[in-house]
């Protein structure tokens, strides 16, 4: 068989920014938690407090004030999909090469989206559903766990989690959920009238309100259809600002035209080219504890 080789295709700009901006659409981390800028590699950041103000009273000595350092570590990882295409893609003229590239993008988006979200909430591979032993910062790991009860309202649990966080001086600002929770939401209705309860709450991966959290669906979130067994997450609240992630390397496109990149056969026996597209996501997770409860089915 032919060794593989590959060739960099360049993105036009003004289809790689839209891309990476576009990375919401598919993840409830990003659309709670605004990315930061990231270099490569590992690294970390830190969180100073100084304490309060002193008041000081006339002819009084002033005092110093100790600093106090957080460190909050944050680890890369890459995420890649692999798309095959017969061969005719590449027969495409030079006025239709954008097209081709747009196609692509199009295709591969929305899976590297996702997969943001599998890591930091499970900490596991997309594709497989196996926990990756690196990936040691999950939002799952939270070790405050409400009960979510199919006989409650679901502001029963929501009002629980955030309580607990109050209670451990975290201020909870935003909810991701899964589609069973957020169904339940978009359900309720106000006695007599048939109203929803809820008519700015939107049960889609595009942030809106609920109880006063900032809120965003999506099937990651219980890890549906990856994991073979039901995780029994229902939704995650807490202070998303705590999670800081970042593309720390930019989606790069290849074009395979040889070999068997995927597993799937000869690309030449088969009149077949590859498109593999790659991005490295860094993120890192402060006092997880205090700031993320998990809200869970343990029935």
């Amino acid at each position: 068989m032919a060794a593989a080789t590959t060739s960099l295709l360049t993105i036009p700009k003004q289809l790689l920014d839209p891309w990476v901006s576009n990375i919401h659409k598919g993840s409830t981390i990003s659309q709670l938690s605004g990315s930061i800028p990231m270099k490569f590699g590992a690294g970390e950041a830190f969180v100073f407090d100084s304490g309060e103000a002193e008041y000081v009273g006339e002819g009084a000595n002033k005092s110093s004030n100790d600093i106090t350092k957080t460190t909050q570590t944050v680890e890369p990882f890459k995420f890649q999909k692999t798309i095959r295409f017969t061969n005719e893609v590449q027969w495409a003229d030079e006025d239709h090469q954008l097209g081709v590239i747009q196609e692509i993008l199009t295709q591969i988006q929305p899976a590297l989206s996702r997969a943001l979200d599998y890591g930091v909430i499970h900490g596991i591979n997309p594709k497989t559903g196996a926990v990756v032993a690196g990936m040691t910062q999950t939002l799952t790991s939270a070790a405050t766990a409400v009960e979510y009860a199919a006989a409650d309202a679901p502001y029963v649990s929501t009002d629980a989690a955030v309580a607990a966080l109050l209670a451990a001086d975290g201020v909870p600002n935003g909810i991701a959920m899964d589609p069973k929770f957020a169904a339940k939401i978009s359900a309720q209705r106000v006695a007599g009238t048939g109203q929803k309860l809820y008519p700015d709450f939107t049960f889609s991966n595009e942030a809106s309100t609920f109880e006063s959290l900032r809120a965003a669906t999506s099937k990651t979130v219980g890890a549906t259809g990856v994991l073979a067994v039901d995780t029994k997450i229902r939704a995650i609240v807490g202070d998303f600002s705590a999670v800081r992630w970042g593309v720390q390397r930019a989606i790069g496109l290849e074009l395979i035209e040889f070999g068997d990149p995927d597993g799937q056969g000869d690309l030449k026996r088969n009149n077949q080219v590859a498109f593999r597209a790659e991005v490295v996501y860094g993120w890192g997770i402060a006092e997880i504890n205090r700031n993320f409860a998990k809200i869970v089915d343990l029935v």
